[in-house]
This record gives structure tokens, sequence and C-alpha cells, in this order.
């Protein structure tokens, strides 16, 4: 099963931004993560067409199992 964590923080225009890492960590903890994000809005490297991050909104882990029925 394929696991990806979704940091979605706010802009400077009001937006979203969704930042995906595949394959996180087993053990991550609600503050490690907390603390990677602020890190990624101390930092200050991404600017969408919204603006640079102004915030924090969510962080989930997504899960999805992939099954292939038929491959040519």
């Amino acid at each position: 099963m394929e696991v990806t964590l979704q940091m979605v923080f706010t802009t400077a225009s009001g937006g979203r931004m969704t930042l995906s890492i595949p394959r996180p960590l087993a053990d991550l903890t609600s503050a490690a993560i907390e603390g990677a994000m602020d890190e990624v809005l101390g930092a200050d490297v991404f600017i969408t067409a919204g603006g640079g991050l102004t915030g924090k909104v969510r962080a989930t882990l997504v899960s999805r199992q992939t099954e292939t029925i038929i491959e040519f």
C-alpha cells in the first residue's frame, strides 16, 4: 500500500497549496509533522501563483492500494 504525507498550507492570496511527500517515515508524530511544516514556512522558499506560504491548514496521511487487473 502506498502512503503519502500531504501538508496543506495557505498562500498570501488566501488560496491553498499542498506539499506531498511520498513514502514518509512510518513513525511520524503530529509534533514532528507540525515542526516540519513550521520549517517550511520559516524557510520561505515556496512561491505559488497566489504568493508565498502564510500558514498551516492540515496534514494528512493518504493510503492508496493499487491492484493491477491486467497488464499488456
